[in-house]
């Protein structure tokens, strides 16, 4: 008998007493044969769909295609994407047959679509899929009565629908949140990382017996191995969600070695701008995880940055923009937990020196000035962008009073100069923005950023603390005026002291 008939048949019981409203359900429309697409010719490669959200789009939509070819494995990824989509709003959607998900599918070259309306059934429909991946929201990961509420209904009918017999059903261990995470979700484990790490292991494997998992895909725990690196805790870009580097690769080298069952230890593949040492550390904070899922293992080999860097020329960070300017560092995060680590100098050679939010910015402003007159001799891409703060009245529905940034991997026996710029076009008060940089010394400056086309004001001779870090605090001057004090910071440049 095949793996699905007794699951069909019982499916089948249960969707019926749901289509007759036992228990006060909605109806179930059944999917319609007009949405059934031929199969498509099966070669023996590997198709992975997730029913998921952002969390599902962090780990298998941007790194793991690249793996796959790099390995020569033809791969196919849907994922079903709702953002903060938890099992029970899939089960809903689900009963209602609701054209509710961004199906995002990205086929063995790499070439990604996105097309809106899609309903589960109707992705079922569409592959012949070898892997059927199912997802917590991350704030309920680890509460195991949400799983226990809404998997078994979720499984009953999609298993079912399945239209490789032989399909594989996973569930998706996602990661704890960035120990400084504002998430409001983050209070029902205390705030503490190890509480909410250790909370999703138990709940995920917990949740597996109450459906026919065949494996679980242990992203958590090779994050959470990555965070006993070097790397620490600068993983994600927001608190919660994946950095665009290593945290993404890290999830998509978990994902790899899951679905492949091929070590990712030595695969070529890696993000532009992340060096073969990075990498590294991720592929084994991953195969660690595969091989210890239940439990962190401490990364003793990775404890430093493997080498020697030699700090001389500047460093450029860029705030705002999406995707940084060439020769620049891109802030692409305003949330405390987001990091660069690793960070380059103008050449592009690393600098063993590391970047971190540690208290949020408002958000993004795009409305700076064109054309600038500075020694950073910045594009235009650079100056129109900034991260903005406001000290008074409430902007966003908050007041945001200051902004912390924290440089570390610095030298604590050399000094060094900090430089700012910030700038808010087509305004005329007196948005005055403070810079204090905080170390074994400490100096604030003052630059008012209306209409600053030309200002670059400095921090010279700051010297870190005994553990190689300085703090930069960003926020209002006293001679601001603006009713919300609007603060911002555009580019920053750091270089040892002369």
């Amino acid at each position: 008998m095949k793996k699905h008939s007794i699951l069909s048949l019982f499916a089948g019981l249960t969707m019926a007493l749901l289509n007759i409203g036992l228990g006060g359900c909605q109806k179930m429309d059944r999917p319609q044969m007009a949405e059934i697409i031929p199969d498509p010719a099966d070669d023996g490669s590997i198709r992975i769909l997730t029913v998921g959200n952002s969390f599902s789009e962090d780990a298998v939509e941007h790194h793991l295609s690249g793996l796959a070819q790099a390995a020569g494995i033809p791969l196919t990824i849907g994922n079903l994407y709702i953002a903060g989509a938890s099992l029970l709003q899939h089960e809903n959607n689900i009963r209602q047959n609701a054209g509710a998900y961004s199906y995002r599918k990205i086929n063995r070259t790499g070439e990604k679509t996105i097309t809106a309306g899609y309903s589960i059934a109707r992705a079922l429909a569409d592959e012949n899929w070898t892997h059927i991946s199912f997802q917590q929201v991350s704030q309920l990961s680890g509460q195991y009565p949400t799983w226990e509420t809404s998997l078994p209904l979720i499984y009953e009918y999609t298993a079912p629908r399945a239209k490789n017999t032989s399909a594989k059903f996973l569930l998706h261990q996602t990661w704890a949140y960035a120990k400084t995470s504002t998430h409001d979700g983050f209070v029902q484990y205390n705030r503490d990382q190890d509480v909410m790490y250790k909370a999703i292991v138990e709940a995920v494997e917990k949740a597996k017996s109450l459906v026919h998992i065949d494996q679980v895909v242990p992203a958590g725990t090779a994050i959470q191995n990555l965070r006993t690196s070097i790397i620490g805790d600068n993983v994600t870009s927001d608190g919660y969600h994946l950095d665009p580097n290593i945290g993404r690769y890290t999830a998509a080298c978990t994902w790899f070695e899951a679905l492949t069952g091929q070590s990712v230890i030595g695969n070529s593949y890696m993000p532009a701008g992340m060096s073969k040492y990075e990498a590294e550390i991720a592929q084994q904070a991953a195969h660690t995880a595969l091989a210890t899922p239940l439990q962190v293992t401490d990364m003793v080999n990775y404890k430093d940055w493997g080498g020697s860097f030699d700090f001389t020329r500047p460093i450029y960070l860029d705030f705002g923009q999406s995707v940084a300017a060439s020769g620049w560092n891109g802030v692409t995060g305003f949330m405390a937990g987001f990091a660069i680590s690793n960070l380059k100098d103008r050449n592009g050679d690393f600098t063993g020196i590391s970047f971190s939010i540690d208290s949020r910015f408002n958000g993004v402003n795009n409305n700076g000035v064109l054309n600038t007159s500075t020694g950073f001799n910045m594009p235009e891409s650079v100056a129109r962008n900034s991260l903005f703060g406001n000290a008074g009245t409430a902007f966003n529905g908050m007041v945001v009073e200051k902004s912390i940034l924290r440089l570390f991997g610095l030298d604590p026996a050399k000094s060094y100069d900090i430089c700012y710029y910030g700038s808010r076009d087509a305004v005329n008060d007196n948005r005055e923005t403070a810079f204090t940089s905080t170390g074994a010394n400490e100096a604030t400056v003052y630059s008012n950023t209306s209409r600053n086309r030309s200002e670059v004001v400095c921090t010279n001779g700051i010297r870190p603390n005994a553990k190689g870090e300085i703090l930069v605090t960003v926020g209002a001057g006293p001679n601001n005026n603006n009713a919300n004090k609007f603060y911002y910071i555009s580019a920053m440049r750091i270089q040892p002291a002369t």
